[in-house]
């Protein structure tokens, strides 16, 4: 990962005309306790800071991006169809240039996509119950290409050191894939366990067929300077993960 000014830069192997940045908490104008960078309109944050915030991270991108209003499920919309955002769904594709899928978190986990060719990406919003009822799974189907053409990059999300999760949590993993098991830790009560939500989002994505899969490793929770957290602080900013290609 590499840093530069407010944004972190994926390292992944994709292809020269795919890009991608993650915004964080830093040099945006929003005050406590949504410093700096929010970009979320829906947190209780000053509506104007929140459009001055976006209209710093709009010089960086070719396009306003197609913004989505998540619900932790799994529909996938379609970026640039004539669909003007926020489009009620947790995942975007596009498959034309400079159009901007992004999905913003704070301990969710983002992730992105690209094909070999450059010529599809895609965002996805990761939450426990997107994770487990299929987000990803669906994230690949609506981008059509062979899940060996595939790469994806794991974002800043809650670490697995700090994601205590109740027996329901691990249930609906182990439904569907028994080894999933080794993603949950036992801590403290019975009943209670720490999660490797980027574990378990490699596994559903080698299930699926995707075996270039980057990133994973950064909390959210763990660098509050740096990234916003609602498991730790409750109220609290979203920061943005965003992909797109040129021509």
């Amino acid at each position: 990962m590499i840093e530069r000014d407010a944004f972190l830069i994926p390292e992944w192997p994709a292809p020269p005309t795919v890009h991608a940045l993650v915004t964080t908490r830093r040099g945006g104008v929003s005050k406590p306790p949504y410093d700096e960078f929010n970009l979320g309109t829906h947190v209780g944050d000053d509506l104007e800071a929140v459009a001055a915030n976006r209209g710093l991270l709009r010089r960086y991108l070719p396009a306003e991006p197609f913004w989505l209003e998540q619900v932790h499920g799994i529909e996938v919309a379609i970026a640039g169809e004539g669909r003007s955002a926020p489009v009620r769904a947790d995942a975007s594709v596009a498959r034309a240039a400079g159009i901007v899928c992004a999905v913003m978190t704070a301990d969710c986990l983002p992730v992105l996509f690209c094909d070999s060719a450059g010529t599809v990406v895609a965002a996805a919003h990761a939450g426990w119950r997107g994770l487990a009822a299929g987000v990803l799974e669906a994230t690949l189907e609506a981008m059509a290409v062979a899940p060996e053409r595939v790469m994806a990059w794991l974002g800043p999300a809650i670490g697995p050191g700090v994601f205590e999760v109740g027996d329901e949590v691990r249930a609906a993993f182990l439904m569907s894939d028994s080894g999933a098991e080794a993603a949950f830790v036992p801590c403290g009560a019975q009943g209670k366990w720490l999660a490797d939500i980027f574990m378990l989002a490699r596994r559903r994505l080698a299930r699926a067929g995707v075996e270039q899969v980057y990133g994973g490793g950064l909390c959210t929770v763990s660098e509050p300077g740096r990234f916003y957290s609602f498991r730790r602080d409750a109220v609290t900013g979203r920061f943005a993960s965003l992909v797109w290609f040129d021509e």
